[in-house]
């Protein structure tokens, strides 16, 4: 069988790199005389974002249980900001795809689809933030510590 458990490491950065930059490019294009195309730039990268942030949450699932030891209470916080962030980015799209079909992204409610993308970017960054301390200070995903489903 398929040893499932390199899915999650192997897809988990994508989302949270292209999140990041989806939002920082339509930050700048708030401040930017050429904004148009920046805000066009992070618009797809908020969509690819999203359906990524979908894989990564889905293949977190089936990687990793860790049992009663230490790392528990920061895996059950990394799956808790893992879902924040998920939900929040499917809200922060569709909302901005809606904008998008309505004519409306020059609107003053881009300051709206901004603010769900800005709580999408910080959710990412703590989710990352607790997953890579679980691998780097509990070695969560080694032969060791965890118990592997296949």
């Amino acid at each position: 069988m398929i040893n499932t458990s390199h899915l999650h490491p192997m897809i988990v950065h994508f989302p949270i790199a292209v999140i990041m930059i989806g939002f920082l490019a339509d930050l700048l294009s708030m401040f930017l005389s050429k904004g148009k195309s920046l805000s066009k730039m992070g618009f797809y990268l908020q969509i690819v974002g999203m359906l990524a942030a979908i894989a990564a949450f889905v293949t977190g699932y089936l990687g990793i249980l860790q049992k009663g030891d230490e790392a528990e209470m920061l895996r059950e916080s990394h799956e808790l900001f893992a879902t924040f962030t998920l939900i929040s980015i499917i809200l922060a799209t569709f909302f901005r795809i809606l904008l998008v079909y309505h004519k409306k992204e020059e609107s003053p409610l881009k300051y709206i689809a901004l603010s769900l993308f800005f709580f999408a970017f910080i959710f990412v960054v703590i989710t990352g933030y607790l997953g890579g301390t679980l691998v780097y200070s509990y070695m969560v995903g080694s032969n060791e510590s965890a118990v592997i489903f296949q």
